[in-house]
C-alpha cells in the first residue's frame, strides 16, 4: 500500500521507517528541510535502536522516500499525522498548530477514499473538529494512536502490543464507513493483525482517551513509588524493599515501581498537563486534579537528589567537582526534552559546583541546550578526579558495566548518589564508597 507521513520527528520518522520495513511504500512529509535531506540519505536525525538500519534498508530499497512537498501525498491511500503536540507556552493545555496546520496542508491532495490516521496525541474532541475539514473531501478521518516507549520505539511500531482505531461511530458502533476505515487499517497492519495482535475499534474520543490515561496511569504509577519514598527517607525505611513486596501482588505489578528522580521526556510530563487542563475545559477538573499532584512529586524528586548531593558535602557544594553520569531523560534515547538528569545537573552548576556530564548517546544535544556544562564523552575520563558522582540515567554503561572498585580508583571522593536506584548499595559500600539512594536508608 502507498502510505504518507505527515511530520517526520520522532514519532514520524519511526512509523515511515517501520511501515517500509514491512513493505509500504511510504513518503514522509515535514517542512523541516535540513531534516529531509537528513532521512534522505539515510541518516537518522536521532538516536533510537535500530532506526539507522531501517533507514538505509527502506531507502535502498525504494520503499522510503523523503520529501518537503506536501504534493507527493497525493496517491497514498493512507496519510499519517504524527506531528508534535507540545505544551502551549502560555499554560499547560496541548498546542495544536502543528496538527492543524498539518490537516489543512493535506486537504487538497486527498481523494475519495483515502484514510487520514491520526497518530499524535491530542486533546479528546480534536478527531471530531478535524473531521468536519476531512469528510468534505471523500476522505475517512481515523484516529490511531501510537503507543511508543523511546528506546523501543521501532519494536513497539513493528510489534505493537495493542493496535487501537477511533473510527466514525453512531449510537451503535462503527459505522458502515468506520468498518471500511477500520479494514484499510487492518491492511497496513497486516503482520501484526496475522499475530493476533489485540485490534480495539472505537469511536474517536475513546481513541483519543486510551492514549491519555495510559500516560496519565503510568506517571501516576511512578509519582505513587516516589511518594512513597518520601516517606521512606523519613522513617528509614527501603523504598526498593516496599516496591518489591508490594509488587508480587498481580493487581499492582512491580513494573514501573522504581523509585528515583522521577520521569521527563517530550510525553509524560506534556501529556498529563494537557490532560488535566482539557478536563477544567469540559468541567471536570476534579476528576483528574490527582494529576497536578503526581506532576509536583514527580518534579520534587529532582529536587530530592540536589539535596542528597548538598547533604552529602555537608550543605556546601561550591567548587566541588561533581561527574554527572546521563544527560538524557532515559537510556537509549538521546532526548533531553525536560530531562531529569540535566536539569540536576544544572541546579548543582547553579549551586557552584563543577560539573562534568557524561552520556552515550545525548552529549551533542545536551551541549546546544546548556552550553555552561563541561561534557566529556569518555566516562573513564568523565569520572577521573570527580569529588562525587550521581547516576541520572540508567544506561548499562553505568548501572551494569561499571565496577565500583574501578570507579574508586579514578575519582578523588567517594561519595555516589544513585538517582535511579539502579547500582548495588552493598556492593558499592563494600568497594568503600558513602553510598546515597532515593528512598533508601
Amino acid at each position: 500500500m502507498r502510505l504518507s507521513v505527515i511530520g517526520c520527528g520522532y514519532l514520524g520518522a519511526v512509523h515511515a521507517a517501520a511501515m517500509a520495513s514491512i513493505g509500504h511504500e511510504v513518503v514522509g512529509i515535514d517542512v523541516d528541510e535540513r531534516k529531509i535531506a537528513q532521512l534522505s540519505r539515510g541518516e537518522a536525525p536521532f538516536f533510537e535502536p535500530d532506526l539507522q538500519e531501517l533507514l538505509t534498508a527502506g531507502i535502498a530499497s525504494g520503499n522510503l522516500t523523503f520529501t518537503t512537498d506536501m504534493s507527493a501525498a497525493q496517491g497514498a491511500k493512507v496519510h499519517f499525522i504524527g506531528v508534535g503536540t507540545p505544551q502551549q507556552k502560555d499554560g499547560y493545555a496541548a498546542d495544536l498548530t502543528y496538527v492543524n496546520a498539518a490537516v489543512d496542508g493535506l486537504l487538497p491532495y486527498l481523494s475519495e477514499g483515502d484514510l487520514v490516521a491520526g497518530k499524535s496525541t491530542v486533546p479528546v474532541g480534536t478527531a471530531a473538529r478535524l473531521a468536519e475539514s476531512v469528510t468534505p473531501t471523500g476522505a475517512t478521518l481515523v484516529w490511531n494512536p501510537e503507543f511508543l516507549r523511546e528506546g523501543w520505539a521501532v519494536q513497539d511500531t513493528i510489534d505493537p502490543d495493542r493496535l487501537v482505531a477511533g473510527v466514525p461511530s453512531d449510537a451503535n458502533g462503527a459505522t458502515e464507513e468506520g468498518e471500511r476505515a477500520a479494514s484499510v487499517l487492518r491492511e497496513v497492519y497486516h503482520p501484526s493483525v496475522a499475530k493476533n495482535t489485540p485490534f480495539i475499534i472505537t469511536d474517536y474520543a475513546t481513541a483519543e482517551l486510551v492514549k491519555v490515561s495510559a500516560n496519565a496511569f503510568l506517571a501516576t504509577k511512578i509519582s505513587f513509588i516516589n511518594a512513597m519514598a518520601e516517606i521512606a527517607e523519613v522513617t528509614g525505611a527501603d523504598v526498593t524493599t516496599l516496591a518489591d513486596a508490594i509488587g508480587h501482588d498481580a493487581r499492582i505489578g512491580r513494573r514501573f515501581l522504581g523509585a528515583g528522580i522521577g520521569f521527563g521526556g517530550g510525553c509524560l510530563p506534556k501529556d498529563i498537563r494537557a490532560f488535566a487542563a482539557r478536563a477544567e475545559e469540559l468541567g471536570r477538573g476534579e476528576s483528574v486534579a490527582f494529576l497536578r499532584e503526581i506532576d509536583a512529586i514527580n518534579l520534587r524528586r529532582r529536587d530530592r537528589a540536589v539535596d542528597l548531593v548538598v547533604q552529602a558535602f555537608d550543605g556546601q557544594v561550591f567548587k566541588k567537582n561533581i561527574t554527572v553520569l546521563g544527560a538524557a531523560f532515559k537510556p537509549h534515547s538521546d532526548d533531553i526534552r525536560d530531562s531529569p538528569a540535566l536539569d540536576v545537573a544544572v541546579r548543582l552548576h547553579g549551586l557552584g559546583a563543577w560539573v562534568t556530564i557524561t552520556d552515550p548517546a545525548a552529549i551533542e544535544n545536551a551541549r546546544r541546550i546548556h552550553p555552561q556544562l563541561n561534557y566529556v564523552e569518555d566516562r573513564d575520563e568523565a569520572l577521573r578526579g570527580a569529588d562525587a558522582v550521581i547516576v541520572v540515567t540508567e544506561w548499562d554503561e553505568y548501572r551494569r558495566e561499571l565496577p565500583p572498585e574501578h570507579a574508586a580508583s579514578l575519582t578523588n571522593g567517594h561519595i555516589v548518589i544513585d538517582g535511579r536506584n539502579c547500582l548495588d548499595a552493598n556492593a558499592w559500600r563494600a568497594a568503600g564508597w558513602t553510598y546515597y539512594g532515593m528512598g533508601r536508608p
